[in-house]
């Protein structure tokens, strides 16, 4: 009995070692993969001439997935039917591409796959894989190379389609509206140089479009564009800078809504700037009017007086060379009452303006009923300005460095667009300390001018702005503390504010150059900067 007690004491001593080995050696598992896949064999070989096929199979020597084929995959000269690619998600031995179009003659068709073909297990990229094929006699050899700019940000888009049109007989600038190009290529996530491969030799217009619904035609809406100036001559040894750009759109009226008493909305795209709308009808003709910019929306609001006593009317609105008619059809609403609040917050920089704004236009102001006093309760004297378009009362004053100032506006001080008037209305600001702010002095090199000099966040947001048409030095002062980045707007047109470009003009953007580095602005230090422009 004895030994049969320890006959299984062993064996149990015997399982448990071999479980604790099998344990350990699925804890540690073998060395990391770190290949990507092989091609084992292609159907029709790559580089294939006299194509007539429609059906293409790549193997691999390992189980492969393809990732973010929208993104990736380029497939020049595109194709009117996308071609069906599988596997999508799913593991796989090879890639299987069916072709849904009817392919041009002796033309060479390139499949770039970026980096969607990973392996199963560790997603080990097979980085940019290309095939091709003619259906000629020959492969097309001849390329285009560059690289993508952005004319407004530090650095490109990414995933920009890069493409040459054929410049014949039907080429227009309007192709790319409404027609693919005959090459393309991707800039991909990581690169900002492109290389359009395997394109034959002729006369090509190079565009690039960073795309909000990619089709490979253009729509001014949604999507960045960039071109080379006339057009390009295949073979070539030039390396090509094409700088990307959101065009401003030509002004359009697109609807009109009464959103209270005596206020219709008008929405719009473009540019309003400069925008009239008048009512038509001889009962309209004496309307008092006024139009406010939403500080947010692309609408304009027309405000009105008296009320109009009739169902309908048509509006005249235009801008530039715009011209169109809207119908609009009047409600019964209540008017908005007024509403008067600070558009600056509780802490004013030394330059800054004091400003008001209303839920209804200004019409009249009484500044001997408006008063602002120090913290000593003594007296500042202050001037007015006002924005019709923003509806924006400013009150500009003298700061001092760690001053209280309270503002102080009587009962009937501001007068609204339908005889309304303020109760009274008793605000606060104050300053902080010099200390609390950075300067900067900046000394350009090789500069064009005149010239926008601005400081920006990393968003791009102008914080602050300078503009000079000669050499001099330039000093920004009281800066909030922060990291800004500092970039120069060559002026070529001298309006003062940056201009983008416009593909049917072909006008290129005007030229930005950024400092290589951000700067860090700290509370109570000066600095100074060398800016050389190239």
């Amino acid at each position: 009995m004895r030994r049969i007690i320890i006959q299984l004491f062993v064996l149990v001593l015997i399982g448990s070692v071999a479980i604790n080995c099998a344990t350990r050696g699925n804890v540690e598992g073998g060395p990391k993969d770190l290949n990507a896949p092989q091609i084992t064999r292609e159907i029709p070989e790559n580089y294939t001439t006299n194509f007539d096929s429609k059906e293409i199979r790549i193997y691999f020597n390992e189980y492969i997935k393809v990732k973010d084929l929208r993104k990736q995959l380029i497939i020049s000269p595109p194709m009117d039917t996308e071609a069906t690619v599988t596997p999508l998600g799913t593991a796989s031995k090879y890639i299987q591409i069916v072709i849904n179009d009817t392919l041009d003659n002796n033309t060479t068709y390139a499949f770039n796959f970026g980096q969607s073909i990973v392996d199963n297990n560790e997603e080990n990229p097979y980085d940019y894989y290309r095939y091709v094929f003619s259906t000629g006699d020959y492969i097309d050899s001849l390329r285009v190379t560059g690289r993508i700019l952005d004319a407004e940000n530090r650095e490109p888009d990414n995933f920009v389609s890069v493409m040459l049109y054929e410049v014949d007989s039907t080429y227009t600038d309007s192709t790319l509206y409404y027609e693919k190009p005959k090459y393309i290529t991707n800039t991909l996530d990581s690169l900002t140089v492109f290389s359009i491969d395997n394109i034959k030799a002729g006369s090509y217009k190079l565009v690039a479009l960073k795309e909000e619904n990619p089709n490979f035609m253009y729509d001014p809406k949604t999507d960045k564009i960039g071109f080379h100036e006339g057009f390009i001559t295949v073979p070539t040894d030039s390396f090509y800078v094409i700088t990307m750009f959101k065009e401003v759109l030509d002004f359009k009226a697109t609807r009109t809504k009464q959103v209270a008493g005596q206020k219709i909305a008008f929405g719009y795209e473009g540019d309003y700037e400069g925008t009239e709308i008048d009512a038509l009808g001889d009962s309209l003709q004496n309307l008092e009017t006024r139009i406010i910019k939403d500080q947010k929306a692309d609408t304009l609001y027309y405000w009105y007086k008296p009320k109009v006593e009739q169902d309908s009317a048509l509006f005249v609105i235009k801008n530039k060379t715009y011209s169109d008619t809207l119908i609009h059809k009047f409600r019964d609403l209540e008017k908005d009452s007024l509403t008067i609040k600070a558009v600056t917050g509780g802490t004013l920089n030394f330059k800054e303006d004091f400003i008001l704004t209303g839920t209804v236009p200004f019409e009249n102001f009484d500044e001997s009923r408006i008063t602002i006093l120090n913290k000593d309760s003594l007296e500042v004297d202050f001037t007015t300005t006002y924005s019709e378009i923003e509806n924006h009362f400013n009150i500009s004053f003298e700061k001092e460095e760690s001053q209280k100032y309270a503002i102080s506006i009587l009962p009937n001080a501001i007068e609204d667009f339908f005889g309304n008037v303020n109760d009274t209305i008793n605000l606060s600001v104050r300053t902080k300390p010099l200390a609390d702010y950075s300067n900067m002095r900046v000394t350009l090199i090789n500069a064009d001018y005149p010239m926008i000099l601005q400081l920006v966040s990393d968003n791009g947001e102008v914080k602050y702005e300078k503009y000079t048409t000669e050499p001099k030095l330039i000093d920004f002062q009281n800066l909030a503390p922060g990291s800004y980045y500092l970039r120069a707007i060559f002026d070529a047109n001298e309006n003062k504010k940056w201009d983008t470009g416009d593909f049917l003009n072909q006008t290129q953007p005007e030229r930005i150059s950024y400092y290589p580095e951000p700067i860090d602005a700290r509370a109570g230090w000066d600095q100074v900067i060398t800016f050389t422009l190239k």
